[in-house]
């Protein structure tokens, strides 16, 4: 069975799991609650409010009596700690100190959205296997600097003209800061024409307003403190590589790793040689470890999406069903139109092989939300089954990771009108141009992780004066729109680099299943199989 179908089956166990007994099925007992940060709770029914508490955010369901719940919850030793350093003085009713471990009582109205329900065993079951998916990831990240770093100095010391360098990269971004108008202009098109935000209810607009408070405001947080465009200009250069390279800064890496490539290239003689082999060597090594990550892929993919799915159930996306179906249109649209037309007519590949090629990295993408954490698939997608250059793809893709985030984009269009339309302003023509404007800006400033469209997001609704607090209408269903987003960057960074491949006359060709099957030292399907038996075949002569 290929390593794509094991994947596959895992993010389908990982939905299925999910919806039946995640925290929000509807099969398990609902027998806990999550408390918003505003929830008010008392000593007794109809008693004395306490706020020893206000930083409890869930809890058991010990009765109902009506309108109220009775909730039990233990404080760990951590728990006072964090409660004590907020100056919260903690003590039962009797005025006594509370020992670590001891399980109060108290009272909550059962009001909605303050007070959610949720099945404690699927928050369980979530707790024990999220550690699968996030080792999953933490083995690809680990893999991420050192990649890109090492095959963007081979690949731009062995262009060894300057001037080449210069003319692909000059393609590359303009193509990149085409795609990503194109794709907020379709974006602020769809939510002119459909008006997603007129179609949801008040009742659902205050519910979720109230659901997701928090992290709305963690979001604006988190976009006041951004830096500004020409500030991230002067940050690409660091001022300590090493330091770069131990924080995983990608702009940082990336400008470190192509003026280390460019002076290499400037070395006369063959004193560069040494420096390009050990690199290479190092490069090589840096793909087998990714091809050993990818043994877990199937595991760690069903783990996370396990969680997402549970955690978030179908409420919510039946309440935004509209807004998330219009973000979906204009991905599909632009996927398949834009990208599909330049891999067309400017390669001469076909867009559907050209999908089948990259399956993995669409995959990976999809499962994972970052574009960072499918870079080493996506870049052994293109080199093995699309036939590119590992020059090409070690100076394209990195820098597609970090800049082209079409996805992330058309959805900031869809998602500034939608809740601008649920409060009910009417945007002009110049606030629309300013959507794309400040959206196509942000994006190239956008971190390659999960959920920092939400912080640029912020920083859009702010230009056209919309509230920020409107996060929170979308923020439950962006951790689902997020895989879909990033799955089109990933499209977007392979067809640029196949573009500018094609370009440099380069002679591409999709590689078949059947022929990865067959070849194992290309592709994902018995590569790190092969190494083995081939260390064997040293080590037990004939």
């Amino acid at each position: 069975m290929q390593l794509y179908t094991k994947i596959l089956i895992g993010m389908f166990i990982g939905v299925v799991l999910g919806l039946l007994i995640g925290p929000n099925s509807s099969i398990l007992p609902q027998d806990s609650v999550r408390l918003s940060s505003g929830v008010t709770v008392y000593e007794a029914q109809n008693g004395t409010v306490t706020n020893n508490f206000k930083g409890i955010k869930t809890a058991k369901i010990i009765k109902e009596d009506g309108d109220w719940i009775e909730i039990g919850f233990q404080l760990s030793a951590a728990d006072q700690l964090r409660l004590k350093s907020g100056g919260v003085t903690l003590s039962d009713k009797s005025g006594n100190p509370i020992e670590p471990g001891t399980t109060v009582e108290a009272w909550v109205k059962d009001e909605q959205p303050d007070v959610r329900r949720y099945a404690g065993i699927g928050q369980i079951l979530v707790d024990n296997t999220e550690w699968l998916g996030q080792l999953f990831l933490a083995m690809i990240k680990m893999v991420v600097v050192p990649l890109v770093f090492f095959s963007l100095v081979v690949g731009i010391a062995s262009l060894g003209d300057v001037r080449k360098l210069g003319r692909m990269g000059g393609r590359t971004l303009g193509f990149f800061m085409m795609t990503t108008v194109v794709a907020l202009s379709i974006g602020v098109g769809l939510a002119n024409l459909i008006k997603p935000g007129k179609m949801l209810s008040d009742k659902d607009r205050d519910n979720l307003l109230a659901s997701y408070s928090d992290g709305a405001s963690s979001s604006v947080a988190n976009a006041a403190e951004a830096p500004s465009f020409l500030d991230q200009i002067v940050s690409i250069v660091p001022s300590n590589p090493i330091g770069a390279l131990a924080g995983g800064d990608m702009l940082q890496v990336i400008f470190f790793a192509m003026m280390l490539g460019i002076a290499l290239t400037f070395l006369k003689d063959d004193r560069a040689d040494l420096v390009v082999d050990v690199f290479d060597r190092l490069n090589d090594a840096m793909v087998m470890l990714v091809h050993i990550a990818m043994k877990l892929a199937p595991i760690g993919v069903g783990a996370l999406l396990f969680k997402v799915v549970g955690n978030t159930g179908l409420s919510v996306l039946t309440a935004l069903g509209v807004y998330a179906l219009v973000v979906l249109a204009g991905l599909l649209s632009h996927m398949f139109f834009t990208y599909g037309l330049a891999v067309k007519f400017g390669t001469n590949l076909s867009f559907l092989p050209f999908l089948g090629a990259i399956k993995e990295a669409l995959v990976m993408a999809f499962s994972t939300s970052s574009s960072s954490a499918t870079l080493p698939v996506t870049k052994g997608c293109c080199e093995d089954n699309l036939n590119v250059s590992a020059e090409t793809t070690s100076f394209v893709l990195p820098l597609g990771a970090t800049v082209n985030m079409d996805g992330t984009a058309l959805y900031q269009g869809v998602a500034a009108i939608f809740i601008a339309q649920i409060y009910g302003m009417d945007l002009s023509m110049g606030d629309q141009v300013t959507i794309v404007v400040s959206a196509t800006l942000a994006s190239v400033g956008a971190a390659s992780v999960p959920g920092a469209g939400m912080i640029t997001l912020a920083m859009v609704l702010t230009a056209i004066g919309v509230p920020t607090e409107g996060l929170a209408l979308i923020l439950g269903v962006d951790r689902i729109l997020d895989m879909f987003r990033t799955a089109t960057n990933v499209v977007g960074d392979s067809t640029a680099t196949v573009l500018m491949a094609h370009l440099e006359g380069e002679s591409l060709k999709v590689m078949s299943d059947a022929e990865d099957a067959s070849d194992p030292t290309k592709g994902f399907e018995g590569r790190l199989d092969h190494g083995q038996q081939s260390v064997q075949a040293e080590n037990d002569p004939q």
